[in-house]
């Protein structure tokens, strides 16, 4: 690799951001219809603004669950945080506009060729792993993700009661020869009690930042490169201080830039809808593709058509770091994981209700848990890729 240097940014957005408490609500109606009925269908947006919720979309399912709609979004919107004037759980208006899959797409969904169900729509989707941390992912993001994530468990836990449920940070680091050698600028914009100055806000938010990288070894950036709050005052937030939508942080749910994103978002759809589900199984093949040792980054790239089970395409691309034949390696991960909709189903095991944690913080580089959440970051494909390819031993 050329000896060269570069700075590379990410951003990410808190559970209070709009537009994730619109991924929440809808990842949380998934999950009630999943709970209720794991072949549920859903497709479910949300657009939240000032006191108000609008829930829409095409779902096939326990009518029972419709039933529900209004509450689950009142509980999503109390858990994130908000009970203030202009947006609250307790009295926000919710306006449920759900109804019936088309009948059109359900046939070519659910008759598809060679006994399986063909993929929900056509369209490319992209995984990604590298080695900048343990998690496989890169480093930017998960740095962003991290300072948030702390700030909101403080908040929730009552640690921190002056911090509001709306945040965004933004992380820019050094890269030398391809590895992130230390940090450049940090910014991070939080919501806050009425009453607090910007220096009252910056003394709360900047522990935050160095926890974050104490572990690193790296120093930090001059106080001019620690950036909070710029515009001076962040009281009003939430949907009350900008409209949110679903699906409108994809790269914050992903690989924060560091890879190609195919378009589709993720939250409020059930896992028939490949925009998901091969999202997820296109980390997942990457993720221990790396863990095996196989390369110092991967990505892999899935294209899909309506109605079709199989791909039509699988691309694996080590970029310039692999020490194995990619297009052999393209043919082993095929015959290691079913890439139809219902085998990355099965495999992963993605009929279960464990959507809504994944609509803030990323969808990736997260910890697996008991009940079958962030499946797709194990890396149990790793020993048996490190086998196949006779590399001694795998990645830790």
């Amino acid at each position: 690799m050329s000896d060269r240097s570069w700075l590379f940014t990410s951003e990410s957005v808190s559970e209070g951001h709009p537009d994730k408490v619109c991924d929440r609500i809808s990842d949380a109606v998934l999950d009630a219809y999943l709970a209720a009925d794991p072949q549920s269908r859903v497709a479910c947006e949300t657009l939240a603004t000032t006191d108000h919720v609008t829930i829409a979309g095409e779902v096939r399912g326990p009518e029972s669950v419709l039933k529900e709609v209004e509450q689950i979004a009142r509980d999503a919107i109390r858990d994130i945080g908000y009970e203030q004037h202009g947006f609250s759980w307790k009295d926000a208006e919710i306006v449920c506009r759900l109804h019936a899959q088309s009948a059109d797409i359900a046939m070519g969904v659910d008759e598809g060729d060679k006994g399986e169900e063909g993929a929900g729509d056509q369209g490319i989707m992209f995984g990604y792993a590298c080695n900048e941390t343990e998690e496989l992912m890169p480093a930017p993001i998960q740095f962003a993700h991290k300072i948030l994530r702390t700030m909101a468990e403080d908040r929730k836990s009552g640690k921190q009661p002056n911090f509001g449920p709306d945040a965004k940070s933004q992380v820019t680091l050094k890269y030398q020869n391809g590895k992130p050698v230390g940090l450049d600028t940090v910014v991070v914009s939080t919501q806050h009690a009425e009453g607090l100055s910007q220096d009252d806000v910056r003394a709360l938010v900047e522990p935050y930042i160095t926890d974050c990288f104490k572990t690193e070894g790296w120093n930090l950036p001059s106080p001019d490169k620690i950036i909070v709050n710029p515009t001076g005052n962040f009281v009003i937030g939430g949907p009350d201080g900008d409209a949110g939508l679903t699906g409108r942080k994809i790269i914050v749910d992903t690989y924060g830039g560091a890879a190609p994103h195919g378009g589709g978002a993720f939250s409020g759809k059930d896992p028939t809808k490949v925009d998901r589900s091969a999202a997820y199984i296109s980390r997942y093949m990457a993720k221990n593709v790396v863990a095996a040792g196989l390369a110092d980054k991967c990505q892999i790239q899935l294209a899909y058509a309506i109605g079709v089970p199989e791909p039509v395409a699988i691309y694996v691309d080590t970029l310039g770091t692999g020490r194995v034949d990619e297009a052999k390696l393209a043919d082993t991960l095929r015959e290691m994981v079913r890439l139809t909709p219902r085998g990355i189903r099965e495999h992963l095991g993605l009929l279960k209700p464990v959507y809504a944690r994944t609509a803030a913080y990323g969808h990736f580089g997260r910890v697996p848990d008991d009940e079958g959440g962030f499946s797709w970051e194990r890396t149990d494909l790793a020993d048996e890729l490190a086998r196949t390819f006779g590399v001694s031993a795998a990645a830790e």
